[in-house]
C-alpha cells in the first residue's frame, strides 16, 4: 500500500510538472534579464539569466520597434517579432512583442505561432483580419486605429489592409519565443497574380464556406492555396 501510495504521488508530481511547463514557466524572482546569445556558454531551454548585480533599467527598455519595417516585398508587408534575445528584459516573463507594416492593399500571409496567443492593437489604418479555429470555423473582423483583437495559439491568422493608407499593427504574444509557421513558400505560388486572388478570396470567404482544409483553395482559381 506504501508503494502505491508513493507512485501515486510522483504521478501527481508528474502530471503536474507537464500542466505547468505547457505555457512559459512562471518566474521564481523578480526579473531575469537575458544573456545575449552570443555570451551563452550553456544552453537551456529559454536563455540564462544576467548576474543580477548587472541588471539596469535599460534591460526593460527597447527602440526595437520604434522604426517601420520595409514593405518594398510583393506583400506589401514586414512583421518583426522582439523576444527575450533582442529585449533581454523579457525573459522569463511569457511575453515577446511585434510590430506590422502594411501599405495599402498589403497583406500578412495566412501563419500561426505554434507557442503563443497573439493580441493585436491597431494604432493606424484599416484592416480585415481573420483565423481558423479546429472546426474550420472562419472568425473574421473589419479593424480600424484603437481595435484590439485576439489570434489564439496556434490557430493559422491572416491580416489584410483594405483601405486607403499604410496601417501599423502593434502585437503582444503570450511567449517569450512564439514561433512562426508561415504558408507562404511552402504552399502558395508567389506571383501577383496568385497574391491578388488570395486577397480576393480571403475578403469573400465566410464560416458557412468552409467545410474541410482542403476548401480554403480558391476554387477555380489555379495554384492558389494556403
Amino acid at each position: 500500500m506504501k508503494y502505491l501510495n508513493l507512485l501515486s504521488f510522483v504521478f501527481f508530481i508528474v502530471f503536474t510538472s507537464i500542466q505547468v511547463c505547457l505555457a512559459d514557466c512562471d518566474n521564481l524572482q523578480d526579473s531575469c534579464p537575458a544573456v545575449p546569445p552570443e555570451k551563452q556558454t550553456i544552453f537551456i531551454n529559454g536563455l540564462p539569466c544576467k548576474n543580477p548585480e548587472n541588471t539596469t533599467a535599460q534591460d526593460f527598455k527597447t527602440s526595437e520597434l520604434s522604426e517601420a519595417g520595409s514593405t518594398d516585398n510583393i506583400f506589401s508587408s514586414s512583421m518583426k517579432i522582439v523576444g527575450a534575445s533582442e529585449f533581454p528584459g523579457l525573459n522569463t516573463l511569457g511575453l515577446s512583442i511585434g510590430r506590422i507594416d502594411i501599405d495599402a492593399d498589403g497583406l500578412i500571409t495566412p501563419h500561426y505561432h505554434p507557442r503563443a496567443t497573439e493580441v493585436i492593437f491597431v494604432t493606424k489604418g484599416k484592416l480585415v483580419v481573420g483565423f481558423l479555429d479546429t472546426k474550420n470555423q472562419l472568425f473574421q473582423k473589419f479593424l480600424s486605429a484603437g481595435e484590439v483583437f485576439v489570434f489564439p495559439k496556434a490557430l493559422l491568422h491572416f491580416i489584410l489592409n483594405r483601405g486607403f493608407e499604410a496601417a501599423t499593427v502593434i502585437s503582444v504574444y503570450s511567449s517569450q519565443n512564439p514561433g512562426l509557421v508561415s504558408f507562404t513558400s511552402a504552399a502558395f505560388d508567389n506571383t501577383l497574380e496568385s497574391i491578388e486572388k488570395l486577397k480576393i478570396r480571403l475578403t469573400s470567404l465566410s464560416a458557412s464556406e468552409i467545410h474541410n482544409v482542403n476548401d480554403l483553395s480558391l476554387s477555380g482559381l489555379d495554384n492558389i492555396h494556403f
